[in-house]
């Protein structure tokens, strides 16, 4: 499947007139969420942006509904199974995105089974060893591709599994992390649903990101007998 270029890609939710909704009329077409995660223990700050984001999320999908029309398949990384059975497995992966999905299916949605077990289990085996590091280079080389080609064919599941599921004047949404390698048919119209708090929480990130890289210095400048900052 070749991979849809951006300026095919439909315009930004929220932009969408009826007039122009109307050219998607007998199309398939697919809501795609970001899918963000966040801990218990998280910092309180992120944890408003968080909230946030699903509660605009959620928003912008019933957006895209009143234009487009009722979502009909919902599918969501990480989850093998249909059905209840599937949200079950969801409540406990995310139980935010969870929530919108059930939604939707309340609605006359359906929950598809979006991924295949294997692929998942063996592209987070790769991920677990490439975490633990390496000495040799040439093993990490190896590791690293074997994981991309997993990943490669994770993706490539569901894709097809969107492509068979989704019929013409259809709406989906699919859940997935930001980087995914998913490759859309190009008889697949793709929204990307990207509220505002997105990008706080990407500006958030890029911050503690800069904020450790900062400190770095400092933990080094600690002297080796005790560990302890010269300060």
């Amino acid at each position: 499947m070749k991979k849809k270029d951006d300026s095919k890609t439909a315009a930004p939710l929220g932009k969408i007139e009826k007039p122009e909704a109307e050219r998607f009329t007998g199309k398939k077409k697919l809501c795609l969420v970001p899918l963000i995660f966040s801990g218990k223990e998280a910092p309180a700050d992120y944890a408003v942006k968080y909230k946030l984001y699903w509660e605009q999320a959620g928003q912008h999908i019933a957006s895209l509904e009143a234009k487009l029309g009722r979502v009909s398949h919902v599918y969501h990384e990480s989850t093998v199974q249909a059905g209840e059975d599937g949200f079950k497995a969801l409540d406990k992966l995310s139980p935010v995105s969870g929530r919108i999905a059930r939604d939707k299916c309340r609605n006359g949605a359906l929950f598809e089974a979006t991924e295949d077990k294997e692929l998942v289990e063996e592209s987070i085996d790769w991920e677990r060893c490439l975490l633990m590091g390496f000495i040799s280079q040439k093993a990490a080389r190896t590791v690293s591709e074997f994981y991309v080609a997993a990943l490669r064919k994770r993706y490539g599941h569901i894709a097809q599994v969107i492509n068979e599921t989704l019929k013409d004047n259809e709406v989906g949404v699919l859940f997935i992390r930001e980087g995914h390698l998913v490759q859309f048919p190009q008889d697949i119209e793709v929204f990307s649903v990207s509220p505002p708090a997105l990008d706080e929480i990407h500006r958030w990130q890029r911050d503690r990101a800069a904020a450790e890289e900062k400190e770095k210095p400092q933990n080094e400048s600690a002297t080796p007998e005790t560990g302890i900052s010269g300060d």
